[in-house]
């Protein structure tokens, strides 16, 4: 029985039928994905494939699996930074030192998930991979100044997660092309973290999160990035806010004005889950939130 049989359970006679691939490289695997194009998915963990294919919101005729693909599941580091393979789980990072040590954001964001059943079965990658603008994971690697490598059949290039997102369930990945890894600088000296966010319940997805780094030097803001989530089309910095911040020596009325301006930065809208103005006014309090505890944490 394939691994795709056994991740979909009882369900098989509701799919599409459609034909299965189980590369051993990810060369094989992108030259599969050029070849078909539009009409392949990927399947990594599968949290978020395998419902789609149950409900027959995606309808794909080839399905390329990665998980005979060896050495992909890595979680790794050096004096450089941080790096993940596509197959690496959310569980992985969670559990992982080094990112609890030197990436205390992306270790809250991850942590902030509270089904240990999803994390020990989904990948980062493919979190990343869905593009949605709630991803607690994608706003964390944005503060953090995170790189995306995409492997096509013949070529790889690397872009910053920034450009990794294009729009609602929209990434840059061209045809044939796949995450081969992700990047993530290793923090200078001097650099606090924060992550945050509001849900409804504690099993929900964010209606508004938020992910900060600041480096401080000598009393004053050398650097400062500050990610949101549920706020716009994809995960933004908001560098108006980031620029109040740069070369000051940060004090209440300053994290106060950072904070109005990246409210101010949204583009938020009203649906189901909260109104605009609702998420507008929380993107203000989390952000203000999120620099203090990055502030506190670069001091000590």
């Amino acid at each position: 029985m394939s691994q795709l049989a056994k991740t979909l359970g009882f369900f098989p006679r509701i799919l599409k039928p459609f034909e299965y691939f189980e590369p051993e490289t990810i060369k094989e695997a992108t030259k599969i994905l050029s070849e078909h194009g539009e009409r392949a998915r990927l399947l990594a963990g599968g949290v978020d494939l395998v419902p789609r294919l149950r409900r027959r919101l995606l309808t794909p005729e080839y399905v390329v699996s990665l998980l005979q693909i060896p050495g992909l599941d890595y979680v790794k580091s050096n004096g450089e930074g941080l790096k993940f393979g596509p197959l690496a789980l959310i569980r992985s990072l969670e559990l992982s030192p080094e990112v609890k040590k030197n990436y205390i954001s992306l270790y809250e964001a991850v942590h902030s998930l509270i089904s240990v059943q999803v994390k020990t079965t989904a990948t980062a990658v493919g979190n990343l991979c869905v593009a949605t603008p709630a991803s607690d994971i994608a706003v964390a690697l944005l503060a953090l100044d995170a790189q995306i490598k995409l492997a096509g059949v013949s070529s790889e290039r690397t872009i910053p997660i920034a450009d990794f997102f294009v729009g609602v369930g929209q990434t840059a990945l061209k045809p044939g092309e796949m995450v081969a890894e992700v990047i993530v600088p290793h923090p200078a000296a001097g650099t606090g973290q924060a992550f945050c966010k509001l849900v409804r319940n504690v099993s929900d997805i964010a209606k508004i999160n938020a992910a900060v780094a600041l480096t401080m030097a000598k009393g004053t803001c050398q650097e400062a990035r500050i990610a949101l989530g549920a706020v716009a089309p994809t995960v933004i910095r908001v560098k108006k806010a980031e620029g109040i911040l740069k070369g000051k020596a940060i004090d209440q009325n300053i994290i106060e004005e950072a904070a109005k301006a990246a409210a101010e930065e949204t583009r938020t809208i009203t649906d189901i889950r909260s109104t605009a103005e609702y998420r507008r006014e929380m993107a203000r309090v989390l952000t203000k939130r999120a620099i203090g505890k990055a502030l506190e944490r670069a001091k000590s």
